[in-house]
């Protein structure tokens, strides 16, 4: 790379987030960085956007590095449209995402406010990375992740990824035996079966918290589920147009005639 790339950095779990700021010490040793990220938490937003509301994002200064950082009132989706056509002075050369505070692979992908973002950016046709760990605690151990980040990142930088494709890259907790590898994968067939625990306030009126379990059918050893179990870290490539292509053919052979 002949030149410092730019590097908008987000993520779901909000601006002060320990994935967030190991993220961003990582690609202050690879680019330029902009961060703009959401003043709170916004997990599970998937690609929402605000458009009844207003948008506030502050500019704010951090010890931790040389990045400017903007604290936005929004989603992840409304971070990236803010600092792509509002916030930046050029287009950036690369999104990040995350580092996610819990595992975005299989369907979670659907949900997650983490690779929503990188999508939103993947829109606007900038090469974009999700990054998530498979620990949900505020103070997992991010250390181990920050070499194969940066070696994907670099790949990515180096190697450009087509339009409309997007890394979902899902990396293993920490654990003394350490990560085996990369494997480039696809996404599981799994699904959440959904539970909501029911309760009542003092009021007597009936709340709900959503609750549920995970369950993954599919047997494959190509899956994110699969080599995330077996200790590597998964990379689907990802895409957002979601025409079932293959159907088409079919569709064509139904009668609407009225």
């Amino acid at each position: 790379m002949s030149k410092k790339p730019l590097i908008l950095v987000t993520n779901d779990d909000g601006i002060t987030a320990p994935g967030l700021r190991k993220l961003i010490e990582i690609m202050n040793e690879i680019g330029d960085v902009v961060v703009v990220a959401p003043n709170t938490p916004q997990s599970a937003k998937g690609h929402a956007i605000t458009i009844n509301s207003t948008l506030h994002c502050n500019k704010i200064r951090s010890s931790s590095g040389p990045q400017t950082e903007y604290s936005c009132s929004g989603t992840p989706a409304d971070c990236v449209k803010l600092g792509v056509n509002e916030l930046l002075e050029k287009k950036p050369d690369l999104c990040v995402s995350g580092i996610n505070h819990g595992s975005n692979s299989s369907i979670n992908v659907i949900y997650s406010g983490t690779m929503s973002a990188a999508i939103e950016a993947g829109i606007e046709g900038i090469p974009s990375i999700g990054f998530s760990l498979l620990d949900y605690r505020w103070n997992a151990n991010f250390e181990h992740t920050k070499k194969y980040i940066r070696k994907i990142t670099i790949n990515v930088l180096e190697n450009d990824l087509p339009k409309n494709i997007v890394l979902n890259v899902n990396i293993p907790r920490f654990n003394k035996k350490g990560i085996k590898g990369i494997k480039i994968c696809r996404q599981a067939n799994a699904h959440w079966i959904e539970e909501f625990d029911k309760r009542i306030n003092p009021m007597g009126q009936k709340y709900y918290w959503l609750t549920g379990r995970f369950v993954n059918e599919d047997r494959g050893k190509d899956t994110d589920e699969w080599a995330l179990e077996k200790g590597y870290i998964s990379i689907v490539p990802i895409q957002f147009d979601l025409t079932a292509h293959h159907y088409i053919k079919n569709l064509n052979s139904w009668s609407f005639e009225i």
